[in-house]
């Protein structure tokens, strides 16, 4: 690495945060080390750092948590970690007009804290809420249990602050919650996987927080009566925040014992919400099934990594994205898929919105070929389901034969266009994302 690079980092941050060698271990992305981190403190500093990585034509991995630093390819080589951790302060709570502004690098668990203290919150629930930061969370469309309810960063974000690749401030949105002037330019970045610009600011609409919230599990008999319990819940007068639906391993992990089982989540007024358990009794009874004890406290971030639990050793993780009314079946067909390969699988799914996480265990002895057969076997069964998969986290030898993401036709040539346009030296996290974006 040229030391020219670290020395005008250096000039431009100090030589306190920049980091080189063993200090960059925790930045290693796929068994691949970054030639420099460097930790700007200031939006100007974010400004000159890109400025610096752009004149010596360095590429850029922005950071904010690490949370998702696996999804999708490495860069083409390893580059500059631009970490964000420094941004994390909390610049505006309106508590008033239900609206907060912060920087990038705070957490969640950082800003939950600090809303709660006025009684409001962000109704956002990623997993690994500690280490989530705010701009990580946009980059990669983080969400939890409650989208079921509250949506997802897209529904919640109303203004946004983006340092551009040349080294540009662009902001979009605004700091209201009736903001309808111009392009919704906050909705280009989430999910971008920061290769369209660094997010150095948000701004959220907030809500008060519930009297009351409570997390019941229902168990049943088989992933099938699962599936049967969610539509009768989804097709009656409950309005719950959480609909998640485990397999065994998944329910395990949350210390339920049952063949399958449903977390309906509901929050509001105590006697609301008594009505609304005591009604999912009776759908429960319906179904062969039986509602047990509330869970308790960080229940949905529990909840959040379920799957994940089950398989500490796991070999991949896959994301499916199918119809709600096949979220059970795909679960069925792919943990059958793993199972006659002699493979074990863990699933939990987001039921209501049809999002499923699934969780591939392998022994030492499983070939990567092993691997990768029942991965495309699990992307054959989400298209099948009227969706998508995309392939969380694997090994690169796994990512070499399976493809991290599915072909989005004429949407994925739209993005090609419109990083080709945002960053036309390929600077920001190249060749991570979509069609090697």
């Amino acid at each position: 690495m040229p030391s020219t690079l670290v020395e005008k980092l250096a000039a431009v941050v100090g030589p306190d945060h920049v980091a080189t060698g063993v200090a960059l271990s925790p930045y290693v992305i796929e068994g691949r080390t970054p030639e420099a981190a460097v930790f700007p403190g200031t939006v100007d500093d974010v400004r000159a750092v890109l400025g610096v990585a752009a004149a010596l034509a360095v590429p850029v991995v922005p950071w904010g948590g690490g949370t998702a630093a696996g999804v999708g390819m490495p860069t083409t080589w390893s580059g500059l970690v631009l970490g964000l951790g420094r941004l994390n302060r909390i610049l505006e709570h309106e508590p008033g007009d239900l609206t907060v502004t912060a920087e990038a690098g705070v957490t969640i668990a950082q800003l939950q804290a600090a809303l709660g203290a006025k009684g409001q919150w962000l109704s956002l629930d990623p997993p690994d809420a500690d280490r989530a930061t705010v701009g990580g969370v946009i980059a990669a469309n983080a969400s939890g249990p409650r989208r079921h309810l509250y949506g997802t960063a897209r529904d919640l974000l109303i203004g946004v602050s983006v340092v551009t690749a040349e080294g540009e401030v662009v902001r979009g949105g605004g700091k209201v919650v009736k903001n309808v002037a111009g392009y919704d330019l906050p909705k280009l970045y989430i999910g971008s996987y920061g290769t369209l610009g660094i997010v150095v600011e948000a701004t959220f609409k907030l809500r008060p927080r519930p009297d009351d919230e409570r997390f019941v599990p229902v168990m049943l008999s088989s992933v099938k009566d699962a599936g049967a319990a969610l539509r009768s819940v989804m097709g009656s007068d409950l309005v719950p925040t959480v609909l998640e639906l485990l397999d065994a391993d998944a329910a395990r992990a949350l210390g339920v014992t049952a063949a399958a089982a449903l977390v309906v989540g509901f929050d509001g007024l105590t006697e609301q919400i008594d009505w609304q358990a005591t009604e999912l009794a009776r759908i429960a009874a319906a179904h062969g099934g039986r509602t047990g004890a509330a869970l308790g406290g960080g229940a949905t971030a529990r909840l959040a990594t379920a799957a994940r639990d089950a398989c500490p050793a796991a070999a991949s993780v896959m994301r499916l994205s199918v119809l709600p009314t096949q979220v059970a079946e795909t679960i069925e067909h792919g943990g059958a898929a793993a199972k006659a390969r002699g493979l074990t699988s863990a699933w939990s799914a987001h039921a209501g919105v049809g999002v499923v996480t699934a969780v591939l265990a392998a022994p030492d002895v499983a070939r990567a070929t092993d691997i990768a057969a029942v991965l495309g076997e699990w992307r054959g069964v989400a298209r099948a389901g009227g969706g998508f998969a995309t392939l969380e986290w694997a090994p690169l030898a796994v990512k070499a034969s399976v493809p991290v993401w599915d072909d989005l036709g004429a949407a994925g040539r739209v993005m090609q266009r419109i990083k080709a346009e945002l960053d036309p030296n390929n600077l920001l996290n190249p060749g991570r994302f979509v069609g090697g974006m």
